[in-house]
């Protein structure tokens, strides 16, 4: 019981350290965003979603490569390596999410 308590708890924890790690914008974007007149604003703007794009698909790729590693070697890993392949399909799906959105808002403001 103190164990499944225990993982359960670091699995949270995992899960809640992972979301403080999706914010890829290290200035005040709404800021930007609303202050944005000129092309090169929003080109700008374009190139730093892009960015951020990037840096997501790069976690999601790492997680997928890790998520190979639990799989194949389940052993290894005992009773654990069913919650770390759910933990990483879970960080893969919010990596993939936030990077398609980091694109969509780029095509955004490059149209702009």
């Amino acid at each position: 019981m103190r164990t499944k308590l225990l993982i359960s708890l670091f699995i949270i924890l995992g899960l809640l350290a992972a979301c403080a790690e999706r914010n890829p914008h290290p200035m005040d974007m709404s800021v930007a965003v609303r202050n944005a007149g000129t092309k090169a604003d929003h080109e700008a703007l374009a190139e730093h979603y892009e960015e951020a794009a990037k840096e997501m698909q790069l976690k999601a790729d790492e997680h997928k490569r890790l998520l190979s590693q639990y799989e194949s070697k389940s052993y290894i890993y005992g009773r654990r390596a069913l919650d770390l392949q759910s933990h990483c399909r879970g960080l893969i799906n919010a990596y993939e999410k936030a990077a398609e959105e980091n694109l969509e808002l780029a095509n955004l403001h490059r149209q702009m």
